[in-house]
């Protein structure tokens, strides 16, 4: 049996963009994506903790070091820049290996989206 488990969490990032005339997903600065082990593409749920919005969207690159969180697209009306998220993918896997499996769990500075 396979079962769905968290894989990757990033815990507060804050919103620097929110570009409405985009096709969609989250534009993540590629150092925080290294560090939660997010790929392009994947999808990611956005936990938006100022107004309990909750968004699922994909991954595109950031430029590294920019420390920027856009939300794109439709996803661009349900965050304000300056709302703090929490952005969580998850994995499939089987159940015995989930029983001992650890999420990438990083808590960047929630000011510059920067690692600690």
């Amino acid at each position: 049996m396979e079962i769905q488990v968290l894989k990757s969490k990033l815990h507060g990032v804050t919103v620097t963009q929110a570009e409405l005339d985009y096709i969609g997903s989250i534009t993540i600065d590629e150092d925080l994506m290294d560090a939660a082990n997010f790929i392009e593409n994947e999808q990611v749920h956005v936990l938006n903790k100022n107004n309990g919005q909750r968004i699922v969207t994909y991954v595109i690159k950031g430029k590294r070091g920019s420390g920027v969180i856009c939300l794109n697209g439709p996803a661009a009306l349900k965050v304000s820049v300056g709302d703090v998220c929490i952005v969580l993918s998850y994995a499939n896997m089987e159940f015995e290996k989930a029983k001992t499996f650890r999420p990438w769990v990083v808590f960047p500075d929630t000011a510059s989206n920067k690692l600690k």
